[in-house]
């Protein structure tokens, strides 16, 4: 099922939306539609990070090499 919103976008943003779609022949809803996706992915994996570092920092873990002195 599909929902229409309605959104505000300051005049500058929405003409650089306007150059995206064109330049790359993607429609805005689309565009918007990506944009959003990526938005929560980051959300969601920013949480996880920070849930994740507690628990490494709590054990020691810092670093990209203590992930790897762990796991070799």
């Amino acid at each position: 099922m599909r929902s229409t919103i309605t959104i505000s976008l300051p005049e500058k943003m929405r003409k650089e939306l306007d150059k995206t779609s064109e330049k790359t022949g993607i429609p805005r809803s689309a565009v918007i539609q990506q944009s959003l996706r990526d938005y929560f992915f980051l959300r969601k994996f920013r949480s996880l990070r920070k849930s994740m570092m507690t628990k490494a920092s709590a054990q020691g873990i810092f670093t990209d090499e203590d992930v790897f002195d762990q796991i070799s």
